[in-house]
C-alpha cells in the first residue's frame, strides 16, 4: 500500500484515483508517524515552497521523510522540496535529492510552463522503463531542478531542466503523472514497482 502524505499543500485525490486506476491500494495520512508502516510514500504538492516546506517543518514531517528507508517519490513541489534548497522563497529544503530549484528562465516563452512537453531519458533507470521519445507529460511550474547528476529525464522549456530525478530511495516527477494520461500511468507502474 502507498502512503499519500497530506501536509495541506495538495489536491491529493487526483493522485489518489491515478493510482486506484492502477488497483494499487493508497491510503491519505496526515501524521508522520504513520509513515513508518507503508512500503512506499508520494508526497504531492503544489503552491509556494516556504509555505509547503514550513508546513512539512511544523507538522514532523521532515525527520519521518528523512529518516525514511523505502522508495519515496514527491510530484511537482512535492519533488522540488526533496532537493537541497529552491530561489521560490530562497529557502533550504530537505536536501535527499541533489541540486537547487532555481526560477525557469523561458525567454520569450510564457511562464509558467504549463502544458504537455516532451522528455529525455538521460539516464535509464527502473523509473524510466517504456519511456519513449515520443512521450509527453502534463507539466505546471515556474521554476525547475537544475539537471545534474540525479538527472534521470530532462524537458526543455527555454532551458533544460529535470523532469525525472532520483538518489537513493529518493525520486521526483516535476510534471504531473496523475494528469499525463497513459504515459503518466506507466511511470505511476515503474514507481509502484521500483524496488531498492
Amino acid at each position: 500500500m502507498i502512503a499519500i502524505i497530506n501536509t495541506g499543500c495538495a489536491n491529493i485525490n487526483s493522485v489518489r484515483f491515478a493510482f486506484e486506476r492502477l488497483n494499487c491500494p493508497t491510503q491519505v495520512i496526515s501524521q508522520p508517524e504513520q509513515l513508518a508502516h507503508f512500503d512506499r510514500a508520494v508526497l504531492p504538492g503544489v503552491g509556494h515552497a516556504s509555505v509547503a516546506m514550513k508546513r512539512l517543518i511544523d507538522g514532523g514531517w521532515q525527520s519521518a521523510i528523512t529518516e525514511y528507508q523505502k522508495p519515496l517519490m514527491g510530484i511537482c513541489l512535492g519533488m522540488q522540496l526533496l532537493c537541497e534548497s529552491t530561489e521560490e522563497g530562497h529557502i533550504d529544503t530537505l536536501g535527499l535529492i541533489p541540486g537547487k530549484v532555481s526560477l525557469l528562465e523561458t525567454g520569450q516563452l510564457t511562464s509558467p510552463h504549463m502544458g504537455w512537453n516532451n522528455l529525455h531519458v538521460e539516464s535509464a533507470h527502473a523509473l524510466t522503463q517504456g519511456l519513449l521519445a515520443s512521450d509527453q507529460v502534463y507539466f505546471v511550474h515556474s521554476f525547475a531542478h537544475s539537471v545534474n547528476s540525479a538527472t534521470l529525464v530532462s524537458g526543455e522549456y527555454g532551458e533544460r531542466f529535470s523532469a525525472i530525478v532520483a538518489k537513493d530511495n529518493f525520486a521526483g516527477m516535476q510534471f504531473h503523472p496523475e494528469r499525463s494520461a497513459k504515459v503518466g500511468a506507466r511511470l505511476l507502474t515503474n514507481f509502484i514497482e521500483w524496488r531498492i
